[in-house]
């Protein structure tokens, strides 16, 4: 399994002002932005990090998941959540020749908690031998940080605080805080022995 993003996060999206008002950084000054290319650099290692524990994408982006075999025959597991479109799927060869999928043969289960895509027939498409499969979609919460649920959004300014205030701690201690972790954790995917 191969997950790529194929759209960033744009700089404008990301919450540079309300970062700023959260370091409380002096403002009114003509030179306001000086630190802005440092406050984007630990919002967006923050954003990650949150990403990362809760294997879900804040803001909208597009994503290929490349596989070389189906874990089960009618149905994939997506790897992030909120799932909101399944763009394409491309079978491609041992010799790298790519067939397009059909819509028709397949369809996506948004689940808020375990998107799948799932075979519309019997069974998805068979990936050729030696070859694989790309699966591209697109997922996240939205395209403003506003559209972000609210414990996301904070403990994603609460790591960048603590990345930003330890920045001349080379060797510093880069484990979640006991705040941000409580607020991950109804977002944690917890398994008990349900679908895959």
């Amino acid at each position: 399994m191969h997950l790529t993003e194929t759209s960033p996060i744009p700089g404008a999206a990301l919450p540079l002002a309300v970062f700023r008002d959260h370091l409380r950084l002096s403002s009114g000054f003509a030179d306001d932005s000086t630190q802005d290319g440092l406050l984007e650099q630990y919002l967006r290692a923050a954003i990650a990090s949150v990403e990362g524990r809760v294997a879900r994408a804040l803001f909208v982006r597009g994503y290929v998941l490349r596989l070389a075999r189906w874990r089960d025959g009618y149905a994939e597991r997506l790897p992030l959540a909120p799932v909101v479109a399944v763009d394409g799927v491309v079978l491609v060869s041992a010799q790298g020749v790519e067939t397009l999928v059909a819509s028709a043969r397949y369809r996506l289960d948004a689940d808020g908690m375990r998107p799948r895509l799932e075979a519309a027939g019997s069974a998805l498409p068979q990936i050729p031998t030696g070859g694989a499969v790309e699966i591209a979609f697109r997922a996240g919460f939205g395209v403003d940080w506003a559209d972000i649920p609210a414990d996301l959004r904070q403990a994603v300014l609460l790591l960048a605080t603590q990345y930003y205030e330890g920045r001349a701690d080379a060797g510093g201690d880069d484990e979640a805080s006991f705040g941000i972790r409580a607020l991950l954790e109804r977002w944690r995917d917890i398994r008990l022995g349900g679908r895959t």
